[in-house]
């Protein structure tokens, strides 16, 4: 199993978190709770989603769990001034929470990392009360992550053995039937699906280029283990490849598949 470098939060930003918020305020304004509720975010990352919970939607908790060290003491200094927010060093495996103890429990570009989606959605079940929700979102790695789109693009064409890392082979739960079966696998009823879309546009090819160098995710490991002079083939690829507009910017998109499910009490046989 490939194991990603995610091992630091401030590198993460400018890589994939400025673009990531803007998939989560599409996200929050889809799910449109009211305020007052429990809210529990599983892979909360450096807190984005977390974050604009407890900005915006005025709960009663909002608890951020992840298994990086470095992206929890991330979350936890941007969120030093949020009373409501609180953040722990946590897996999906065995979230450090009591049974029905959330409203809801979210999940932001995580589900496919899970070791074992199924299960971990239990999991996420298992600390949400009878008729509370589970809402996550992935990245549309086959076509709607422009960004990575580009990249595993230019980089399987100058080095075929690229092709089983990019996410879009290493992970076809990232497609809304797919993501669909595993929810009703789980035991959720299936609210709605739904594709979210942002703008990602970069003001210059560095700009686009600079986070890849940073070796935190798949895309910027693999850059990382090639050979100054390899990246220097790809990064000339790239420039060759992606729509660079008169004025020096790369308009993309970046688009994610929500989906939303309850979680329902088993009747009794009579």
């Amino acid at each position: 199993m490939t194991k990603d470098p995610w091992d630091n939060g401030t590198l993460y930003e400018p890589f994939m978190g400025r673009w990531s918020r803007k998939i989560a305020s599409l996200f929050l304004k889809w799910l449109a709770k009211p305020a007052g509720l429990r809210w529990l975010d599983v892979g909360c990352g450096t807190g984005a989603l977390s974050g604009l919970i407890a900005e915006r939607h005025s709960p009663a908790e909002v608890l951020g769990i992840d298994p990086s060290d470095a992206f929890i003491s991330e979350a936890v200094k941007a969120a030093a001034e949020l009373d409501n927010l609180k953040f722990k060093v946590g897996s999906v495996e065995n979230i450090p929470a009591a049974d029905g103890s959330y409203d809801l429990a979210v999940s932001a570009l995580a589900l496919n990392f899970f070791p074992d989606p199924v299960a971990g959605l239990q999991e996420m079940m298992r600390v949400i009360h009878p008729g509370g929700e589970i809402a996550i979102y992935v990245w549309d790695y086959a076509e709607g992550m422009q960004m990575l789109r580009y990249f595993w693009d230019a980089a399987t064409a100058l080095d075929p053995s690229a092709r089983v890392l990019d996410e879009a082979v290493r992970f076809p739960i990232c497609r809304p039937h797919v993501l669909e079966r595993i929810f009703k696998e789980a035991g959720l009823v299936v609210n709605e699906i739904r594709a979210l879309e942002s703008p990602t546009v970069f003001t210059t090819f560095e700009d686009y280029w600079h986070p890849f160098q940073g070796g935190v995710g798949p895309a910027p490991g693999y850059l990382a283990g090639l050979a100054p002079e390899a990246q220097k083939r790809l990064a000339n690829a790239l420039r060759s490849t992606l729509p660079v507009k008169t004025d020096g910017t790369i308009p993309l998109i970046s688009r994610a598949w929500g989906i939303s499910g309850t979680k329902y009490e088993m009747q009794e046989s009579a």
